[in-house]
């Protein structure tokens, strides 16, 4: 049986980039909408459904951070930031907005297909509910992580906000305490990414998540640095 294509929506403004990239991801059984704004985005995806969107960065009008935004305020649909910027801030800032991995120009089109299917395969395993009962809360050193809520609790019973991008980071961690991750881990554990991209994305997310935690930067009790190998949660989780 021949399996359904791929839906790809990709918002470029760049129309050599979006005729180039819709006849390569062609060849790999993936049917690609190309438009080269927020409104088109915005007309296309209320005509039909999309299995990702491929979203530039730098757009006229609104750009890709504000209509990432949009699309995750409505849905869980799969988003990989494509742009030319590659400075970490902005990484993480799209993170942050619910993205799920994130390009930098130039880039191998054979790279931004793996990355395709890496998001694909893990958003299909969490729809399955690929990560245990999500239903459960977890807790820690007095802490407590409600997964149905995506709120995070203190010992004092005082709510602390958490991004998606220090949600999925902390759940991570919590998956795999008293164990040392190294950020390669860390990134295919919880987006799938290469590290020469992202290796700073994690350490500004990393100190980021310390501080909602309350741990000393310079003396962290909790999410501890090892130097030379990564991060370790040092603490008993249960559930």
């Amino acid at each position: 049986m021949t399996r359904p294509a791929t839906r790809l929506l990709i918002v470029d403004d760049d129309p050599e980039i979006r005729s180039l990239l819709g006849q390569y991801l062609q060849a790999y059984a993936m049917h690609c909408t190309c438009v080269g704004d927020g409104v088109a985005m915005r007309a296309a995806l209320a005509a039909q459904r999309f299995d990702l969107v491929i979203l530039d960065l730098m757009l006229p009008g609104e750009d890709g951070l504000a209509l990432c935004r949009q699309i995750r305020g409505e849905g869980e649909l799969p988003i990989i930031m494509l742009t030319a910027r590659g400075e970490a801030t902005d990484r993480v800032v799209g993170l942050e907005l619910g993205a799920d991995d994130y390009v930098v120009k130039p880039f191998d089109p054979r790279e931004l297909v793996a990355r395709i299917h890496t998001v694909l395969r893990r958003s299909l395993r969490s729809a399955a509910g690929g990560n245990g009962n999500p239903q459960q809360d977890v807790h820690f050193d007095g802490w407590t992580l409600s997964h149905l809520k995506r709120e995070l609790t203190t010992p004092q019973q005082l709510l602390v906000p958490l991004s998606n991008a220090e949600y999925r980071l902390l759940c991570t961690f919590l998956e795999r305490p008293q164990r040392i991750l190294s950020r390669e881990q860390l990134l295919d554990a919880a987006r799938g990414r290469t590290v020469e991209a992202f290796d700073r994305s994690i350490d500004l997310l990393v100190s980021r998540l310390r501080q909602k935690l309350g741990d000393d930067p310079k003396a962290p009790r909790l999410l501890k640095t090892v130097r030379g190998e990564g991060y370790l949660f040092d603490c008993k989780v249960r559930q």
